[in-house]
């Protein structure tokens, strides 16, 4: 038994080292100045399934984007749709969509759909941007994916932050998570020229590209799923690390087990369908991209592996568990090196405190994983509810009282999810009375 644990152990060093010399990457940043005309006419789809309370804040958003209002369209897809979300989107400006389809329900459906919608239309589009219900958009967003576009890049990814870091103890530890990834995994792998992660929300894709291949992806992670079949049709997953996405998070530690178990789910089946493909194709075409792919894939492996060779220490006893090398060096990558993306983002001072529960957090992965593995057979759809109803002139507003860029800190200071948003209640006052007085 040991000898196995011995060869787990020496298999996650690999896989730990490797992704630790490609963070190193994520330490060269440079700006980049988006000063191209604008060229490009795209169509920002935006999928919806009962978000009357938030729906109406991304739509008004994306009509204030800094880009001519002629050359972008908004299109809400009221998908299944039992609420009042296709009245609050078309009132906030939209053209909305309504999709009623009970077999095939989820987000990779609603797109495709979508996506074959716009094809028939008079007007033609260039790109097609795909951003979440509960989010908001940096008004420079569609300039930069316009240049990025006519550099020849042809699937973007936009940087993932938060609408919400500081509403509770979740919140705050997810932040941290996504701030850690998009400087030392997205960033880096751009700048290694290797295929970045779509996540969802965020996301350019030249229609040329779709039309091409098709979506073809309805698993419950649709968008890891269209990474990994672009990849293997030649195309990698690029990434703008200033076209900002600020995406809602889940409030209660119940609420993200829910989310990441559906991610997990789709990972496996992805996984399952792919991961020969990428290993066989990047072996005989030598393609680190391809080799790279397949080794995401296996992360969910990886980290069952983990939680199975953290069990069999804790059963050795704790004292055990403390003289392993591998585990005094993970401590010693939780207190600093961590801390580092935080530094190069310029992140609230505040934040570096999160980082003392965020490992705790991380740690949740593990059972979820398990539980994602145990039932990737069941591929129906949940749902996560957004409540967090913030303007972008809101979020902008409270950034400035923290003295930072707009990152989307707008919180409630309080560990209770029924309180969220009381902090951001004086800024929506005082907005108010701008408005009135002008």
């Amino acid at each position: 038994m040991e000898n196995i644990v011995n060869l787990l152990s020496c298999l996650l060093l690999f896989v730990g080292v490797y992704y630790i010399s490609i963070s190193f990457f994520g330490f060269i940043y440079k700006k980049e100045t988006y000063s191209a005309d604008p060229q490009n006419v795209f169509a920002i789809i935006i999928p919806a399934y009962n978000e009357e309370g938030v729906i109406s804040a991304l739509v008004e958003n994306c009509g204030e984007l800094d880009y001519p209002r002629e050359m972008y369209d908004t299109f809400v897809v009221a998908d299944n749709c039992t609420d009042n979300t296709a009245q609050a989107a078309a009132e906030a400006g939209a053209t909305v969509w309504k999709r009623f389809n009970d077999q095939e329900r989820g987000k990779g459906y609603a797109m495709e759909w979508a996506f074959n919608r716009l094809y028939s239309l008079q007007k033609k589009y260039d790109a097609v941007v795909i951003i979440d219900a509960d989010n908001l958009v940096s008004l420079n967003y569609l300039r930069i994916m316009n240049q990025r576009l006519l550099q020849g890049d042809k699937i973007i990814q936009g940087y993932l932050d938060s609408k919400n870091p500081d509403d509770t103890w979740i919140t705050r530890s997810i932040h941290v998570g996504y701030v850690i990834t998009n400087r030392f995994w997205q960033l880096a792998k751009y700048n290694l020229n290797l295929s970045c992660a779509l996540g969802g929300t965020g996301m350019c894709i030249s229609v040329d590209v779709l039309r091409k291949f098709g979506w073809g992806a309805n698993s419950l992670t649709e968008d890891l799923e269209f990474q990994m079949k672009a990849l293997l049709n030649g195309f990698r997953v690029t990434w703008a690390h200033e076209a900002k996405v600020f995406d809602e998070k889940p409030l209660t530690m119940k609420q993200s087990m829910k989310q990441r178990q559906r991610w997990m789910q789709g990972h496996c089946t992805v996984a399952s369908r792919y991961l020969p493909k990428l290993l066989w194709q990047g072996i005989r075409q030598r393609n680190l991209a391809l080799l790279d792919a397949a080794l995401y894939c296996c992360n969910p492996y990886f980290v069952m592996l983990c939680g199975f060779g953290i069990l069999y220490e804790v059963f050795q006893g704790v004292p055990a568990l403390l003289h392993q090398p591998l585990f005094l060096i993970f401590l010693l990558a939780d207190s600093i090196y961590f801390g580092i993306p935080l530094l190069l983002e310029k992140t609230n001072p505040n934040v570096y405190g999160w980082l003392s529960y965020y490992w705790v957090w991380a740690f949740t992965w593990i059972p979820v994983v398990y539980s994602g593995f145990a039932t990737q057979s069941n591929r129906d759809w949940s749902h996560t509810q957004h409540t967090r109803d913030i303007s972008w002139q809101e979020m902008s507003a409270h950034s400035e009282q923290q003295n930072q860029p707009a990152r989307g800190c707008c919180s409630s200071g309080e560990d209770h999810p029924d309180r969220g948003g009381q902090a951001i209640e004086p800024i929506r006052e005082g907005l108010e009375g701008k408005k009135e007085a002008s």
